[in-house]
């Protein structure tokens, strides 16, 4: 299975990638994990793993692919763009995937120096290697930029489902149905996932489409120092649930999500 996560900057993204991939890996699941977010470098710090090489790096950095990309647009549509072929997981050089207990991590590409350009060649790049990779029964988690670019670059076209993550925040909301609508124009089912829950955020439930919701992660403060010293980050009890709502297709509750014991631990 393939899974999107995706939101408005901040709202968690990361996080919910880095908590869902070790909830899988405790069931003793494969999973990859695809960043694709070429501006934030923390994600490999919040599962624990050492950085890789960008994966892009593997076919002649962002100039190459800005090459390929430029004769493409010359050729007004009548070359078709290819910058991968068919793949497996063991064909990926060895720099470039780091991993271990059943956690294995890419990163596609960041931008590392003033100047350098855009980050098209990183988002073309992204959608052919969800596309063109043979998973081979793992699940594959795709942590996006923040914002709805990658809806643009066509990143979503061969995932399974897209899930959401929504913060207590107006743009978080407002995003979270312009994803649905998109979502919907190319037939893939959205679930959300309602993140820094607590006693004041409750309302939140109430202001986007519940039935789309599978489960919230409570503001933890375990999990905030984490963040913040860049160390791997603990599991939560919340996320057993919602990955077995998502693995299971389960259609969400509207009703009866409680605050969890979590919230204990959270500044109300």
């Amino acid at each position: 299975m393939k899974l999107v996560i995706c939101g408005k900057g901040g709202s968690g993204k990361s996080t919910v990638s880095a908590l869902m991939a070790q909830e899988m890996a405790s069931r003793e699941e494969k999973v990859l994990v695809i960043d694709t977010d070429e501006s934030n470098f923390g994600l490999y710090k919040q599962l624990g793993l050492p950085q890789p090489k960008d994966f892009m790096d593997s076919l002649g950095g962002k100039r190459g692919l800005g090459e390929r990309l430029r004769k493409f647009m010359k050729s007004e549509g009548k070359e078709k763009l290819s910058i991968l072929q068919d793949f497996s997981l063991a064909e990926i050089p060895e720099e470039m995937i780091v991993g271990e207990d059943g956690i294995r991590l890419v990163a596609i590409g960041k931008i590392h120096d003033y100047g350098e350009g855009c980050a098209c060649p990183m988002g073309a790049l992204a959608r052919e290697f969800i596309e063109k990779l043979k998973a081979d029964g793992m699940h594959v988690i795709v942590d996006t930029d923040a914002g709805i670019e990658h809806f643009g670059r066509g990143v979503e076209a061969d995932c399974d489902r897209i899930v959401v993550v929504v913060d207590p925040s107006y743009e978080s909301v407002q995003l979270s149905e312009k994803i649905s609508e998109m979502a919907a124009k190319i037939g893939k089912p959205v679930f959300f996932v309602l993140s820094r829950m607590n006693q004041d955020a409750a309302e939140l439930e109430s202001l986007v489409d519940r039935e789309k919701v599978i489960g919230r992660v409570p503001f933890d403060r375990d999990v905030f120092k984490a963040c913040l010293k860049g160390e791997r980050v603990p599991r939560v009890e919340e996320m057993k649930e919602i990955l077995d709502r998502l693995l299971a297709d389960i259609e969400p509750r509207a009703k009866g999500l409680r605050v969890s014991s979590h919230l204990r631990n959270a500044e109300l």
